[in-house]
């Protein structure tokens, strides 16, 4: 963690960290969650209730083939839905306790660099759903599987492992990227309202190239707790998903110096 490399003033500076950092973030952000856990866990239900009703929306009106495209990018939006979670750990730093008020209203601090990003993230979530779409067609045909053999034709079926290992790969890929643009820059935007959002892109990026080996652990950490909450049908969400927001903010404190 000694060398501080600057990013281009006034930008942050982004430091060298050691491979093992990540099992700090996620201990200090387990800290975070056991302080504020009615915040923590406000946040982990809400994602969950809505998981469970895009889940039942999908399979009544028969588009369950969609449900493996939005949980993946379930990855791509959750910087953006931890913006309280990351302002519950800035003001614990503090000595502050935080409310489920102070987290909604982290957006305040500075809305339109941060709206800039959503909308970043938004562009890319549509684009990942549009092609995972053309894929899913690619392989299956224009009529989709029936909720009901969804399952078996999708990843028990003679052509399903072409399909599988192509939409991994292009998923994967959108995921990188994805990870590179927000692995520190909307907790940056939060505790630096005059940060602009392509500055916090920039440090985001620099922050990933200059510590490869750590942001790639650190995000095969990510995919593994959030994949743990996903496939328990979202009950684990409610404690992965705080965890995982809280630890981001210590994350982007380790990495960033100004």
């Amino acid at each position: 963690m000694a060398e501080a490399i600057p990013v281009g003033a006034p930008s942050p500076r982004i430091r060298k960290i050691e491979l093992d950092r990540p099992w700090a973030w996620l201990a200090a952000g387990w800290r975070d969650l056991t302080r504020a856990p009615a915040v923590g866990l406000a946040y982990g239900v809400l994602v969950a209730l809505v998981g469970w009703a895009i889940t039942f929306g999908l399979w009544w009106l028969g588009a369950i083939y969609l449900i493996l495209p939005l949980t993946a990018g379930f990855l791509i939006m959750g910087p953006l839905l931890a913006v309280g979670l990351y302002e519950v750990s800035r003001r614990g730093e503090r000595g502050e306790k935080a409310t489920l008020g102070d987290a909604i209203r982290a957006f305040r601090a500075n809305p339109s660099q941060i709206a800039f990003m959503g909308v970043t993230l938004l562009l890319l979530f549509l684009a990942w759903i549009r092609i995972a779409v053309m894929i899913f067609y690619l392989f299956f045909g224009l009529t989709p599987p029936s909720p009901a053999d969804f399952v078996g034709r999708v990843f028990f079926s003679a052509g399903s492992l072409p399909f599988l290992i192509f939409g991994t790969a292009i998923g994967a890929a959108l995921a990188a990227l994805a990870f590179a643009l927000s692995a520190i820059s909307i907790p940056l935007l939060l505790d630096r309202p005059q940060a602009h959002v392509v500055t916090a892109i920039a440090a985001s990026f620099k922050a990933v190239l200059d510590n490869p080996a750590t942001m790639a652990f650190w995000a095969v950490l990510i995919v593994l707790f959030v994949g743990a909450g996903l496939i328990t049908f979202y009950v684990g969400l409610i404690i992965t998903l705080p965890l995982i927001g809280h630890a981001t903010w210590h994350a982007y404190r380790d990495v960033v110096e100004y």
